[in-house]
């Protein structure tokens, strides 16, 4: 009475055929496929960045530094320029 067995997944996939149809299932198959094909290219293009352009390292962060922010202190800078 805890799991279901097979018949009660084929019954539970059969009215939701029924309910929703082949071809709207279809289409969020589809749908859901992208989304996580997407996904996953997301997180590979973001796992590629190079050192000097990543904003987490302090180098990176003393050298992107603007005029104005000429007068706020970096407390994690080894050297300043």
């Amino acid at each position: 009475m805890g799991s279901f067995s097979i018949w009660h997944w084929l019954i539970v996939l059969l009215i939701v055929v029924l309910v929703f149809g082949t071809k709207k299932l279809k289409n969020i198959g589809t749908d859901l496929g992208g989304a996580v094909k997407g996904f996953k290219d997301g997180m590979k293009d973001g796992s590629t960045s190079d050192p000097a352009s990543d904003p987490a390292s302090p180098a990176g962060q003393v050298a992107n530094q603007t005029s104005a922010d000429k007068t706020t202190i970096d407390v994690e800078a080894k050297q300043k320029n």
